[in-house]
C-alpha cells in the first residue's frame, strides 16, 4: 500500500484514486478519545486501500463540523462553512493530479459540508465522492458500536472502566432536542447509546464489514446527487 505522506512525486505515475479519511475532534463520552471518528475513518480507509488498484491513502483531515458537541471542553469544531471550503479547495488541488478523490467520512456532523462540497466539485468536472463509515443498526455516538471499533483498532485509548450508558432513545426521537440543545442538553455524559457489551471481537467484525462495503462501492463507483458513493 502506498501512503501519500511517504511517497515522492516521481512515484505518482498515472492518475490514482486518492482516499482521504475525514474525522473530527469532539468528545466521545468519558471513555473514548476525542480523535475517535478520525481513528475509525483511517482504519476503514487503510483496510480498503490495498484492495483498490493503485490507490493512495492520504493523511487524514482531523477537524470537522462538531458544533453539537461544543458543550464539552476539548471539542474543536471548524463548522460546516469552513469544512465545505476546505473540501472544495482540497478537491480542486488534488484533482490536478489524482484521477479520483474519495473522502471516507467518520463523523455524521460532516455530512452537510460533504453534500455541499462534493456535488460542486463534480459539476466542475472532478470525479469526487464520499463514503460514510456507517454500521447498520449501530448506535449514534460513543455507544457499543464505536466502543467496539476502538477496542479493536486502538484498545489502549479506551478507558473501559469509565464506560457508561448515556441517552439511549432512538436518534430520530432525540434529534429535535439535539438540534436545540446540543448533545450536552440531551446527554450530560456525552454518550448517545450504551457501550455495555462492547468487545474487540465485535469491533473486528464491524470494521471488516465497513471495509468490504467500501471496496465493493469503489468497484461499482455509482455516485448519487449528494456526492455519496453508493454501496
Amino acid at each position: 500500500m502506498t501512503r501519500l505522506a511517504d511517497a515522492t512525486w516521481p512515484e505518482l505515475a498515472g492518475r490514482p484514486l486518492l482516499v482521504v479519511p475525514l474525522g473530527a475532534v469532539e468528545q466521545h463520552g468519558p471513555h473514548l478519545p476525542f480523535a475517535t471518528d478520525g481513528v475509525v475513518a483511517t482504519a476503514v480507509a487503510t483496510g480498503a486501500v490495498p484492495a483498490l488498484d493503485g490507490a493512495l491513502l492520504a493523511p487524514a483531515l482531523a477537524y470537522g463540523a462538531s458544533g453539537e458537541h461544543e458543550g464539552f471542553p476539548g471539542t474543536v469544531s471548524i463548522g460546516t462553512a469552513a469544512l465545505t471550503t476546505l473540501l472544495v479547495e482540497y478537491g480542486r488541488s488534488a484533482g490536478r493530479w489524482a484521477g479520483r478523490l474519495l473522502v471516507v467520512n467518520g463523523h455524521g456532523g460532516n455530512i452537510d459540508a460533504l453534500r455541499a462540497a462534493v456535488p460542486l466539485l463534480r459539476t466542475e468536472g472532478r470525479d469526487v465522492a464520499w463514503f460514510p463509515c456507517g454500521v447498520p443498526g449501530g448506535d449514534a455516538h460513543a455507544g457499543r458500536t464505536e466502543t467496539s471499533l476502538m477496542l479493536h483498532v486502538e484498545p489502549t485509548a479506551v478507558r473501559a472502566e469509565l464506560a457508561e450508558a448515556g441517552a439511549t432513545a432512538p436518534i430520530a426521537e432525540l434529534l429535535p432536542r439535539l438540534r436545540a440543545e446540543g448533545v450536552r442538553g440531551v446527554s450530560p455524559n456525552g454518550v448517545l447509546g450504551n457501550p455495555a457489551g462492547a468487545s474487540a471481537a465485535e469491533g473486528e467484525v464491524l470494521l471488516a464489514g465497513m471495509v468490504g462495503r467500501l471496496v465493493t462501492a469503489v468497484a461499482g463507483w455509482r455516485v448519487d446527487g449528494a456526492g455519496r458513493l453508493l454501496g
